[in-house]
């Protein structure tokens, strides 16, 4: 069964390891899973990245449903989604099972 087939993944991973790929955004999805809901001003505060490049960066969050953002008064709140986060685990546990298995086949081929 591929990556694919599996129930429960997502059919096309690569866009939420690309956006989890890059160091940055990383970073805001691990503030906002230890912070809750935060505006791009607390996002960007302390940080070298510029608001402009922290929205850039969130919207690439966004389109991999790895966040999502609301009203609430005049600010525009992020938070972690964490369904996709289990979408990824999911996925990086059916690799490391094929991984598993491919190594187990090698070893027996090996020694028989």
């Amino acid at each position: 069964m591929s990556p694919a087939d599996a129930p429960g993944l997502p059919l096309d991973a690569a866009p939420l390891f690309s956006a989890l790929g890059d160091r940055t955004r990383l970073d805001l999805l691990v503030r906002l899973c230890a912070g809750g809901a935060l505006s791009i001003t607390a996002l960007s505060s302390g940080s070298p990245v510029s608001r402009q490049a922290v929205t850039k960066h969130l919207e690439v969050l966004s389109q991999a449903g790895l966040v999502r953002s609301f009203r609430q008064g005049r600010e525009r709140l992020w938070e972690a989604e964490p369904r996709r986060l289990d979408d990824a685990r999911r996925h990086l546990e059916l690799i490391s099972r094929q991984w598993d298995e491919a190594l187990d086949r090698l070893k027996q081929y090996v020694e028989d």
